[in-house]
Protein backbone atom coordinates (compact mmCIF):
# COMPACT_ATOMS: atom_id res chain seq x y z
CA UNK A 1 0.00 0.00 0.00
CA UNK A 2 1.42 3.51 -1.39
CA UNK A 3 0.86 6.58 1.03
CA UNK A 4 0.21 9.52 -0.73
CA UNK A 5 1.35 12.64 1.03
CA UNK A 6 1.60 15.25 -1.82
CA UNK A 7 -0.63 15.38 -5.00
CA UNK A 8 1.40 17.02 -8.08
CA UNK A 9 -0.69 19.37 -10.44
CA UNK A 10 -0.20 19.00 -13.96
CA UNK A 11 -1.86 22.01 -15.17
CA UNK A 12 -1.97 25.47 -13.54
CA UNK A 13 -5.32 27.41 -14.05
CA UNK A 14 -5.27 31.30 -13.97
CA UNK A 15 -7.78 32.51 -11.08
CA UNK A 16 -11.13 33.24 -12.90
CA UNK A 17 -11.21 37.19 -11.19
CA UNK A 18 -8.41 38.07 -13.86
CA UNK A 19 -9.09 40.54 -16.37
CA UNK A 20 -8.82 40.17 -20.26
CA UNK A 21 -6.92 42.58 -21.51
CA UNK A 22 -6.88 42.02 -25.35
CA UNK A 23 -11.18 42.63 -24.96
CA UNK A 24 -9.80 46.24 -23.17
CA UNK A 25 -7.22 46.54 -26.23
CA UNK A 26 -9.98 46.10 -29.04
CA UNK A 27 -11.88 48.60 -27.36
CA UNK A 28 -9.32 51.22 -27.36
CA UNK A 29 -9.13 50.53 -30.91
CA UNK A 30 -12.32 51.15 -31.94
CA UNK A 31 -12.59 53.85 -30.06
CA UNK A 32 -10.18 55.39 -31.49
CA UNK A 33 -11.17 54.61 -34.94
CA UNK A 34 -14.76 56.14 -34.16
CA UNK A 35 -13.24 59.45 -32.72
CA UNK A 36 -10.88 59.52 -36.04
CA UNK A 37 -14.19 58.58 -38.50
CA UNK A 38 -16.32 61.31 -36.80
CA UNK A 39 -13.32 63.70 -37.00
CA UNK A 40 -13.03 63.18 -40.25
CA UNK A 41 -16.71 63.65 -41.15
CA UNK A 42 -16.90 66.66 -38.88
CA UNK A 43 -13.54 68.25 -40.53
CA UNK A 44 -14.86 67.78 -44.25
CA UNK A 45 -18.69 69.29 -43.33
CA UNK A 46 -16.76 72.37 -41.73
CA UNK A 47 -14.63 72.26 -44.81
CA UNK A 48 -17.84 72.39 -47.33
CA UNK A 49 -19.70 75.26 -45.13
CA UNK A 50 -16.43 77.47 -44.79
CA UNK A 51 -15.98 77.04 -48.50
CA UNK A 52 -19.85 77.79 -49.34
CA UNK A 53 -19.62 81.52 -47.83
CA UNK A 54 -19.02 84.84 -49.55
CA UNK A 55 -15.60 86.08 -50.11
CA UNK A 56 -15.97 89.76 -48.64
CA UNK A 57 -14.32 92.55 -51.17
CA UNK A 58 -11.86 94.60 -50.76
CA UNK A 59 -13.42 98.38 -49.66
CA UNK A 60 -11.66 101.46 -51.17
CA UNK A 61 -11.66 102.82 -48.09
CA UNK A 62 -8.80 100.51 -46.97
CA UNK A 63 -6.52 101.31 -49.42
CA UNK A 64 -5.71 104.51 -47.66
CA UNK A 65 -1.78 104.68 -45.80
CA UNK A 66 -1.91 105.15 -43.04
CA UNK A 67 0.81 107.68 -41.83
CA UNK A 68 2.60 107.37 -38.29
CA UNK A 69 3.48 110.83 -35.70
CA UNK A 70 6.70 112.15 -35.71
CA UNK A 71 6.67 113.14 -32.57
CA UNK A 72 5.68 109.58 -31.34
CA UNK A 73 8.93 107.80 -33.69
CA UNK A 74 10.95 110.56 -31.87
CA UNK A 75 9.91 109.55 -28.23
CA UNK A 76 10.27 105.92 -28.63
CA UNK A 77 13.90 106.69 -30.37
CA UNK A 78 14.38 108.66 -27.38
CA UNK A 79 13.26 106.26 -25.30
CA UNK A 80 16.09 103.66 -26.55
CA UNK A 81 18.64 106.27 -26.40
CA UNK A 82 18.23 106.45 -22.31
CA UNK A 83 18.29 103.02 -22.39
CA UNK A 84 20.90 102.55 -24.11
CA UNK A 85 22.63 104.96 -21.91
CA UNK A 86 21.58 103.20 -18.86
CA UNK A 87 23.11 99.59 -20.32
CA UNK A 88 26.22 101.77 -21.01
CA UNK A 89 26.38 102.78 -17.48
CA UNK A 90 25.98 100.06 -15.70
CA UNK A 91 28.57 98.07 -18.31
CA UNK A 92 31.39 100.13 -17.43
CA UNK A 93 30.46 100.44 -13.60
CA UNK A 94 33.46 99.19 -11.42
CA UNK A 95 32.03 96.43 -8.99
CA UNK A 96 33.02 96.54 -5.53
CA UNK A 97 34.83 93.11 -4.44
CA UNK A 98 33.11 91.36 -1.89
CA UNK A 99 35.54 89.69 0.60
CA UNK A 100 34.26 86.63 1.62
CA UNK A 101 36.31 86.00 4.82
CA UNK A 102 34.47 88.52 6.09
Amino acid sequence: MKIKLFKKEKKFRKASLHLNPLLFWKLAILLILTVGVFASVFGYNLFKQINKEVVVSVSEDSSKVETVDPERISKVLDNFSLREKKSASILNSVVPVVDPSL
